[in-house]
């Protein structure tokens, strides 16, 4: 019975030091572990561990054995610095990210100039079938900038071939709606 008692002292003993440890000295002994940092007025992360094992008896005919208490509370309040490798590979990967943007960035931009074009010209009622050599000359610039975010890595071969897809099937809607081509399906059925 004694153990009993003294397991429970512990116990609130335990729970007195939590209360200390809490930044918002809550009635709840363990309020500070359900809410993050930023609800306390705090500069730094403040980041608290416990393992204790349960105050608990257990009773084994007429003996009674007490579980063994572990108490540990471990606190980091100002965060590590970073490895040397970490910092660096973080400088690589904001390079590479800068240089994977710009040249995706071209890409699109490209794509977008040949896209704008293509409308105006599908919108356009009197188009004449030489204005589509203007289009075919920012389809090869086009087809130059995918090509070579595809070769730097920046965009996934799939990907640059479906791009280029699609500037080749818009171009060729322009020229059947001007009838300025006619697909092979309908010139072999006629």
């Amino acid at each position: 019975m004694a153990t009993m008692v003294q397991c429970l002292s512990s116990c609130a003993a335990l729970n007195s030091n939590f209360r200390a440890l809490s930044l918002q000295a809550s009635s709840s002994p363990l309020s500070f572990f359900a809410r993050p940092c930023s609800s306390v007025s705090c500069s730094s992360n403040l980041s608290f561990s416990t393992s204790v094992s349960h105050c608990v008896a257990f009773s084994s005919g007429n003996l009674w054995v007490q579980k063994p208490m572990r108490k540990s509370i471990v606190c980091e309040a100002a965060p590590k610095k970073k490895a040397d490798s970490a910092a660096k590979r973080a400088r690589q990967a904001e390079k590479r990210r800068l240089y994977n943007k710009s040249k995706k960035s071209e890409a699109r931009t490209r794509m977008r100039k040949v896209l704008e074009v293509l409308d105006g010209l599908k919108k356009k009622a009197d188009a004449q079938a030489e204005e589509i050599l203007q289009v075919e000359k920012l389809i090869g610039e086009a087809y130059s900038a995918i090509d070579k975010a595809v070769k730097a890595g920046s965009l996934h071969r799939n990907t640059g071939a479906r791009r280029k897809s699609r500037l080749a099937r818009m171009k060729k809607a322009v020229e059947i709606h001007h009838g300025w081509y006619t697909p092979e399906a309908a010139v072999s059925a006629a």
